[in-house]
């Protein structure tokens, strides 16, 4: 197996095509690559000793540890030799009384430590089948799914808008009981492939053996590049419902001919049923077709007794394979410096995600899904998250963060309320007029942490006693209870010490006053 070493996805391909029975040339020619690759590959799985369905299972890195890749061409140069003539003696053949142990005649004497006639023939017989490719019309029930999209489009009206907007037609027909489905996407990028894919499984209720796209390319509109290659996505959707990709050859009809028939009989009995309605939604016009390919699979076949619904269900659903408990997501692969806000950046989605404190300044992978995000550090998840598509936004895991800011993102009135009341009634009730009081209590934080600072720093009497004063004056704020304790405004008119008294009796009491107010009073009439 010279050359490029192939994908642990191509080779998991070559072993769902060995289990279903498959031999070593026809998985070959199926999956493009040389036989003796094949061959290869399936020697090493017997050598591994372990089953097809471990090996299928494993992880693609677990994987690479079985299969060490070889060299895909043939070690012998008499190959090398016959394959450069092999084209004249295609040739040769066409012409009148030319056979082909002649051919192998005028080659052995050209090249005496040649093939015998036996491999001669064999490798010519290969050459030719590249040539003129026999095909099988014969199709084994719940063996294929042929996949194509349609050439015509529909379409449906922005309600909000009044555009039109133009949807690509997803097409699928099981080969032996030619059982159909149809769904309109928004279009042919792999996301929207891939979701069609799955809706038409779970419609038919389990996987054939083998999937029949038109093209692998024919699903990417354009080169993207947070979109992985069609051909790695549909061979990790084919793996996760135990399916081989068989593609259909390019420019080649015939190969798809069933799928081709069954989009013109779907332009009939849908597009033209619903030729005259009008749809506001993506939604509202897969009804219409669901409802409309119902019916088609309903109707009586020409030259049969049964219609296409009752021959699938009678003789072919029992066969499909059982779907897998979960549904199949494309994974995109990222990698981003963790910032110094516990958070990475995710270019698509123009979104924030959160990943523990301990990992900042790490690059950390990044693989993410339509619903998911999961981060990983080394071979280790550290976040999940759900798939959000707020541009600019945060999603972000409280226990994340370190000490301070988990303290700070759990702020609110109700966590000041519980804390107040844990340390002073008289502080509780203070807090309680704070938030009563002001209609953005997040102006008040700052207020309530200065409180509990004062709390810690002062004897409980004296705060208690400032509280009290501030909730009388109905100054519910931390500067004012600041001020009573700094200024010593809780003591009391009886605390203060006063004055010394002389010790003689030249002291003038209130009596004195009392009996000088009549004089006063009749000196200022006087004046």
């Amino acid at each position: 197996m010279a050359g490029k070493p192939k994908r642990m996805s191509q080779v998991k391909q070559i072993l769902q095509l060995y289990k279903q029975g498959y031999k070593i040339k026809p998985i070959a020619k199926n999956l493009s690559i040389s036989k003796n690759t094949v061959k290869s590959y399936l020697e090493k799985y017997r050598s591994s000793k372990l089953s097809l369905d471990t090996l299928l299972k494993m992880e693609d890195h677990d994987l690479e540890k079985v299969f060490h890749p070889g060299n895909p061409a043939y070690k012998d140069d008499r190959f090398d030799i016959l394959t450069d003539n092999l084209d004249y003696y295609t040739k040769e053949l066409k012409r009148e009384g030319v056979t082909r142990k002649l051919l192998w005649e005028e080659y052995r004497m050209s090249y005496p430590a040649g093939y015998s006639l036996s491999q001669f023939s064999f490798h010519l017989s290969q050459h030719l089948l590249t040539k003129r490719p026999s095909l099988v019309l014969k199709h084994e029930p719940g063996e294929k799914l042929f996949v194509d999209f349609a050439g015509k489009k529909l379409s449906y009206i922005d309600r909000e808008t009044g555009e039109i907007i133009e949807c690509q037609v997803f097409v699928a027909c099981l080969p032996y009981s030619d059982y159909g489905f149809c769904v309109a996407v928004p279009s042919q990028s792999t996301d929207d492939f891939i979701h069609a894919l799955t809706l038409c499984l779970e419609s038919l209720g389990g996987a054939p053996k083998a999937l029949v796209p038109d093209n692998l390319k024919a699903a990417v509109t354009k080169a993207n590049r947070y979109e992985p290659t069609i051909n790695r996505a549909l061979e990790d959707f084919a793996n996760h419902y135990n399916m081989a990709v068989v593609p259909a050859r390019a420019r080649k009809p015939q190969d798809k001919a069933l799928v081709e028939n069954q989009v013109k009989l779907i332009y009939n009995r849908v597009y033209a049923r619903i030729r005259n309605q009008q749809f506001f939604s993506l939604g509202d016009l897969n009804a219409a077709i669901t409802e409309h390919t119902a019916k088609h699979n309903q109707t009586r076949m020409q030259k049969r007794d049964y219609c296409r619904q009752e021959h699938f269900l009678s003789n072919e659903k029992h066969l499909l394979q059982p779907l897998p408990e979960t549904a199949f997501e494309i994974k995109y692969y990222k990698e981003y410096k963790l910032a110094q806000n516990n958070h990475i950046y995710l270019g698509q989605d123009k979104h924030y995600y959160s990943a523990p404190y301990q990992h900042i300044g790490k690059k950390l992978k990044v693989v993410y899904t339509r619903s998911v995000v999961r981060i990983f550090s080394g071979n280790d998840m550290v976040a999940v998250h759900k798939r959000s598509f707020v541009k600019g936004g945060y999603t972000t895991d409280k226990n994340h963060l370190c000490s301070t800011h988990q303290h700070y993102l759990n702020r609110s009135p109700e966590y000041y309320r519980n804390k107040a009341s844990k340390l002073s009634g008289a502080l509780a009730r203070l807090v309680e007029l704070m938030f009563t009081q002001n209609r953005y209590p997040e102006h008040l934080y700052r207020g309530c942490d200065g409180l509990f600072s004062l709390w810690r720093n002062t004897p409980a009497e004296t705060f208690d006693k400032a509280c009290q004063i501030a909730i009388e004056h109905q100054n519910y704020s931390y500067r004012f209870v600041q001020n009573i304790i700094k200024n010593k405004m809780t003591e009391t008119e009886e605390e203060k010490p006063g004055k010394a008294l002389p010790e003689h009796n030249n002291i003038r009491g209130k009596e004195y006053y009392n009996n000088q107010l009549p004089f006063k009073i009749l000196v200022n009439e006087q004046h």
